[in-house]
């Protein structure tokens, strides 16, 4: 039976094995000699003489037992040269047989003699001609063995042939194809008659009768893949193999863009893929070298794949016959061709961007057909005015305007200019860490002599390994496939090593900027996301498999195994299994140990040292040389780039002017409360003050190992702490991390004045572009920032900084401004107290809510009481005014809700109305109802309703929280209060959101109303297959980016990836997100609308102004200012028919052209109709409210 063995056989098999694993002698095992003489037996046996002497003596220790008359000395005689011919023919046998495993075979002439009849000793060798002689070479084993001879050259000659066919075509393969092969045989008899002709004939003749030539699809190509996976995975080919190609002509691998281009030409399959773009690319990468053939060839593929060339394709023709100064005819027929196509000769200088050189050459060669032509002029800066009715004031040159100059003198200017680009161009800055220095032991230098030397080797290792996999990559894309050698070509080895290693006016900016003819920036193309995640995925390879230290430091290194610095294990995240990468435990014992002091940034996430360049387009702005996004995004989206590109300039001006503004604001560093931090932070830190502590303050468990006998309830517990431990010790060192990155660079920066460039998020709300000190963090960071250009307080500037200590305390939030004054003055002695010994005295600003921030204010009051005349004291304080829920104030102003508006301190008030506390007191009202009528939970409830509980989930409720979130924010609530029963927290979360809704419903009926038509509105655009979009009222155009995820998956190296993109456009939208994210995304938009208005208007007046989202911040004397600027754009800005335009554009954009007859579309038209109605409440009420913001 097939697969069982007997013992028997067993052992068998075992004796045959031990015989055949003996001593090989003359080169052959027992085993292949047995095998080879078993084999020989009739092809050794002579014809004719069935009984020779000769062979019997031969043969007879092999064969058996044969008489002879012989004496025993010759018979001795005779069995030695009997072997000795027997080993000669065994040997030559065996060299045949092994023919079919070596490349060459040499052959041996074996002659076998006859031993002499008379019994002398005579050697083989000399006998030979007697045995010829006597037998006359007709021995059946000599024709065998002439027979077999003839056979293995035949063999030999088949294989040499065969080696040599390999050989030329390894050699075809590493030869790039420069002549395509093309599918449509007119072409292919065109394209081999003009290669025929001599080789001083022109090209030029071909290029013109292909662009003449009315190009056409073949056999119904222009099909492409039904279902949408299929169409998914052929534009991700698609972006890849254009990436690859765009990528090889910058990094000058041309020929290797052509190579693959041709390749993938000649194959059916492939060719439907490419697209005119890929023509394109490889076009322009051949007239930049002036090679006019190269160029007809790609023509000839352009038009074999059924295109029509377009204005790249015929500017890259131009511009090759530019470079090579071709004659005029044939120029004239290519721009007679060009104009029958419908291209205007202008829209190649004004449609098409191209570099300085790139132009030289295109007028160079139009001029030679028209030598009068002028090319267009781009208009002047000065006409392009944006027409907005919110910007007109901005822009009016008739009305005065007092922008605030730099306080910096020229020549400083200058230095610091040059001090960044210095900076930029090294593309790293140094800093030196806040953490406590370690003694200099013998150990710490040794650690860190250690530390150098490999990384010095690690460098050296890493270098090698990269160029062979650069090698890798370059056959992989000989053989015609788009791989990464040209990305990896993009850096050197040692570029590539060392970032591996690391992981471990009277006019505006921007008019100024524009009127200098500043170049603009080239537009950045975005590799596709699969390409970055495969590049990244064989670097962090290259890294895990060539960065390895000694297992012993002590030890020889070469005497010691070495250990991968880097090792890959796999975890579990709830269901999924993934790779993670960890360092080894003696490498980060080994950096505990150096604890080296710098650390290294990119030049882009640390502040400007001068102020940044305007922002001029989507392309140019911010930082001088670091490449930065005018709208950050998710890595991978593309759509909202295209949409800024495809708006006309003019209308981004209102953006682009507010966002350069908020970057010209100079910071400077509040040394003084910056040293308390550091004390604080190098000592043991101080978490109730913000200060994180360091990993040796985090909590351990109380047992290390489970204790034999103990119960399962006690090993559940004793899990969960270990977890809670772990879970706290990992945060822990998360904010520490942070921390220690802050105030490096605080330290770094202490004595430098500095600036913070901003970009925006899809929505247009801003963000500085440095992401780890700014003053968009946390309490301890904002304290650590203030104003580089100081201000005199003025006459109420002292009462300003002491209204904004009182409401960083938190305790007066319900009082009005002149109350909140009177308590700042009750406390005065102790915020004299709290400036002078922060540390030792009383602490009152310990229990403030932003105790860091109330005691810089502390210190700056305290400087402006000693001055003498508070009113003369140059202050550098930032001082805050927050809207008061702005997310429902926005709401209210749309729906025009009478109360919802007072609610949200729309309308003028003694007090400050708190909207929190008015929900709190609503959800009472139906609590006591409930509790009357016998409800449990709500009778449990009672005392327990307090602004706190309900304020978090009032304030993001307006931004799209559910009831879900909702309720987990309520549980978190009651989880802290202690004398809650924490039995009851599950159903009391649920009844207390359930009331929380119920309440804004009651009072903000209007707000509610336009959320659910905003909502419904995405959920039915959604389901007729598009992602929401609409324009903000400053012109910022807006697209949600939330789509079905597209996996993608990358196969080999130490793990397959797979990951997921919800960005892709291709993929149907995400119904329930762009459902859920329409209301909050589109009232973010608003505030970000209010907020450019006022900073553009404040910085018209003069003023130093910067942003929070909805909190402003200014200049102390500037308050008053700032908040009369803020109440007029606020009411300007909703005094615009906001609700209706929005109406109008999504119709036009999604009920328009042939769809409207669908069912989902004419459901969605008379959704997007039905505007929901307003109230009455008057706007103009907003500018006389004292505590709109406040």
């Amino acid at each position: 039976m097939r697969g069982t063995t007997t013992p028997g056989r067993r052992r068998r098999r075992r004796r045959g094995a031990g015989r055949s694993a003996g001593p090989r002698a003359d080169g052959m095992s027992a085993l292949r000699w047995g095998r080879g003489a078993a084999g020989l037996r009739w092809a050794l046996w002579p014809a004719g003489c069935p009984c020779l002497l000769s062979e019997e003596g031969a043969l007879r220790g092999i064969w058996g037992r044969r008489r002879s008359s012989a004496s025993p000395c010759e018979q001795d005689r005779r069995k030695d040269w009997g072997h000795a011919e027997l080993l000669e023919v065994l040997e030559a046998r065996a060299r045949q047989l092994q023919a079919d495993y070596v490349l060459e075979v040499t052959e041996r002439r074996v002659d076998v003699a006859r031993l002499p009849e008379d019994g002398s000793s005579q050697p083989p060798r000399k006998a030979q001609a007697e045995v010829e002689a006597s037998l006359g070479l007709s021995g059946r084993w000599a024709r065998k063995l002439d027979k077999e001879k003839r056979v293995m050259q035949k063999r030999k000659q088949q294989l040499e042939l065969k080696l040599h066919q390999r050989a030329e075509q390894r050699a075809r393969k590493q030869q790039l194809r420069v002549e395509p092969r093309l599918r449509s045989r007119q072409l292919a008899a065109r394209l081999q008659q003009w290669q025929l002709h001599p080789p001083g004939s022109p090209w030029e003749e071909p290029l013109a009768w292909l662009l003449q030539e009315a190009p056409r699809r073949l056999h119904g190509e222009e099909q492409g893949p039904a279902d949408s996976m299929s169409r998914t995975r052929c534009e991700g080919q698609q972006q890849r193999l254009l990436a690859f190609l765009q990528c090889c002509v910058v990094a000058d691998q041309l020929e290797l863009a052509h190579h693959v281009l041709v390749t993938q030409h000649s194959r059916a399959r492939q060719q439907r893929g490419l697209t005119l773009s890929m023509y394109n690319a490889v076009l322009h990468g051949w007239a930049r070298k002036g090679s006019f053939k190269e160029l007809v060839y790609v023509f000839f593929m352009l038009k074999d794949a059924g295109f029509s060339p377009d204005l790249l394709s015929y500017t890259a023709a131009l511009q090759c016959m530019g470079r090579l100064d071709q004659d005029a005819s044939t120029i004239q027929r290519c721009l007679k061709q060009m104009a029958q196509d419908g291209l205007q000769l202008e829209e190649l200088f004004t449609s098409v961007a191209l570099c300085k050189e790139d132009q030289v050459a295109l007028l160079s060669a139009v001029r030679k057909a028209e030598p009068t032509f002028s090319p267009p002029q781009p208009p002047l800066p000065s006409s392009q005015v944006n027409t907005s009715p919110l910007l007109r004031d901005i822009y009016d040159k008739d009305r005065p305007a007092s922008y605030p100059r730099q306080h910096l003198p020229l020549n400083m200017l200058k230095g610091l200019f040059q001090e960044q680009l210095s900076v930029e161009m090294a593309t790293t800055v140094t800093v030196a860490s806040v953490e406590k220095a370690p003694s200099l032991t013998k150990e710490v230098l040794q650690a860190r002599k250690t530390l150098q030397g490999l990384r010095v080797r690690w460098e050296t290792e890493l270098c090698q390994v990269l160029r062979q996999t650069k090698a890798n990559e370059a056959r992989a894309a000989r053989e015609g496939r788009p791989s990464l050698f040209p990305y990896l070509c993009l850096l050197s080895e040692g570029e590539f090593a060392g970032l591996l290693l690391q992981v471990v006016v009277s006019r505006l900016p921007r008019q100024h900027w524009e009127a200098l003819g500043a170049p603009e920036a080239p537009h950045e193309q975005p590799w596709p996301l699969p390409v970055v995640v495969q590049l990244g995925k064989q670097l962090a390879e290259v890294l895990v498999q060539t960065v390895k230290m000694p297992g012993r430091l002590a030890e020889r290194q070469g005497s010691c195994k070495l250990i991968p610095v880097l090792y890959h294990v796999y975890s579990f995240r709830s269901f999924r299994q993934i790779g993670i990468l960890k360092p080894h435990p003696a490498f980060m014992q080994l950096l505990a140990t150096a604890a080296e002091r710098m650390m290294t940034f990119e030049a882009a996430e640390v502040p400007m040292l001068c102020p940044p360049l305007p922002w001029t387009s989507p392309h140019s702005g911010a930082f001088l040389l670091s490449p930065t996004k005018l709208m950050r995004s998710m890595e991978g989206t593309t759509q909202h780039q295209r949409l800024l590109e495809a708006c006309p300039p003019t209308e981004l001006h209102g953006a682009l002017d507010a966002l350069t503004q908020l970057g010209n604001c100079a910071w400077r560093v509040n040394g003084r409360v910056l040293d308390l931090v550091l004390k604080l932070f190098t000592a043991k830190g101080c978490p109730r003050l913000g200060v994180p502590a360091p990993a040796s303050e985090a909590p351990r468990p109380p047992q290390s190992r489970l204790p034999r006998g103990a119960s399962p309830e006690h090993k559940a517990e004793l899990r969960r702490e270990l977890a809670r431990c772990l879970k706290m010790a990992r945060e822990m060192h998360s904010l520490r991390t942070d921390a220690l990155y802050r105030l490096s660079l605080a330290q770094h920066l202490r004595h430098r004045v500095f600036w913070l460039p901003h970009n925006m998020d899809f929505r247009g709300r801003t963000y500085p572009c440095p992401p780890h000190f700014n003053h968009l963090g946390s309490d301890l960071a904002r304290s650590l920032l203030e104003f580089a250009q100081g201000r005199p307080l003025g006459p109420h500037g002292l009462d300003w900084l002491k209204v904004h200590l009182v409401n960083l305390t938190g305790l007066k939030k319900r009082e009005s401004l002149q109350a909140r004054l009177a308590f700042a003055d009750e406390m005065m002695k102790d915020i004299l107290d709290s400036a002078d010994r922060p540390l030792m005295g009383r602490k009152w600003w310990m229990e403030a809510d932003e105790p860091w921030q109330a005691l810089a204010c502390c210190m700056e009051i305290t400087q402006a009481v000693r001055a003498g005349d508070p009113a003369t004291h140059v202050s550098h304080f930032p001082v805050h005014q927050d809207g008061s829920c702005n997310g429902l104030q926005h709401y209210a102003a749309l729906g025009r809700d009478s109360v919802g508006a007072a609610s949200v301190n729309l309308v003028p008030s003694d007090l400050p109305q708190d909207v929190y506390s008015g929900v709190a007191t609503q959800v009472e009202v139906f609590r006591r109802q409930d509790a009357e009528r016998g409800v449990q939970v709500a009778q449990v409830l009672e005392g327990f309703i307090s602004r706190k509980v309900v304020k978090q989930t009032v304030m993001t409720v307006v931004y799209g929280v559910t009831r879900y979130g909702g309720r987990l924010q309520i549980e978190k609530r009651l989880r802290e209060l202690s004398d809650f029963p924490q039995e009851f927290v599950w159903e009391a979360s649920h009844y207390l959101v359930r009331q929380v809704f119920n309440s804004l419903q009651e009072m903000f009926s209007g707000t509610r109303a336009i959320q659910h038509w905003l909502a419904e509105s995405a959920r039915l655009i959604a389901c007729t297959g598009s992602a929401v979009e609409w324009v903000t009222p400053l012109g910022i155009p807006v697209i949600q980016p939330y789509h079905q995820d597209a996996k993608v998956l990358i196969n080999g190296g130490i793990q397959s990836l797979t990951f997921s993109n919800s960005g892709d456009t291709s993929q149907k939208p995400n119904i329930l997100k762009q459902k859920n994210g329409f209301p909050p995304n589109f009232i973010h938009s608003l505030d970000s609308s209010h907020m450019m208005l006022t900073a553009l208007h404040c910085y018209r007046k003069g003023l130093t102004f910067v942003s929070v989202h909805d909190c402003f911040w200014t200049h102390a004397a500037d308050v008053p200012i700032m908040n009369q600027v803020c109440r007029e754009q606020f009411v300007r800005l909703h005094s615009q028919p906001i609700l209706h335009d929005l109406s109008r554009f999504l119709v036009e954009r999604f009920c328009s052209g042939p769809r409207v007859k669908t069912v989902r579309v004419a459901r969605l038209l008379d959704k997007l109709l039905s505007v929901p109605k307003t109230g009455s409440f008057n706007l103009e009420q907003v500018k006389h409210s004292t505590y709109f913001f406040s």
